[in-house]
């Protein structure tokens, strides 16, 4: 298994940066991702990278969020910036063992308790 924890959130203007972290521990995952959900909202994906280096965006991030990882310290990160006040939500990392289809939020089988990221006009 894998175990997640996720920290870095808080709360910002619109147009701030924020850049949340995910220490990993336990089995190798070769596929993590960024998701989140926002109050009334199903959770969404919202970056993903895998052990070949293949890295995806949901497109209304894309631009704005770079999700990369330090394999040395086992810690999964996603600079945010020019956030606006739709990036709102709790924002969860994701793994799942296998690298491939590092994107769909179904094949993810471990989840870190989420940090709440609060975007304001």
């Amino acid at each position: 298994q894998v175990h997640l924890v996720e920290s870095g959130g808080g709360s910002v203007q619109a147009g701030g940066s924020l850049r949340l972290s995910c220490q990993a521990s336990g089995n190798t995952a070769n596929c993590m991702g960024w998701f989140r959900q926002a109050p009334g909202k199903e959770r969404e994906g919202v970056a993903f990278i895998n052990s070949n280096g293949r890295i995806g965006y949901e497109d209304s991030v894309n631009g704005r969020f770079t999700i990369s990882k330090d394999n040395a310290k086992n810690t999964l990160f996603l600079q945010m910036n020019n956030l606006k006040p739709e990036d709102t939500a709790m924002y969860y990392c994701a793994a799942r063992l296998t690298a491939a289809a590092c994107y769909w939020q179904q094949v993810f089988a471990y989840w870190g308790q989420g940090t709440q990221v609060t975007v304001s006009s």
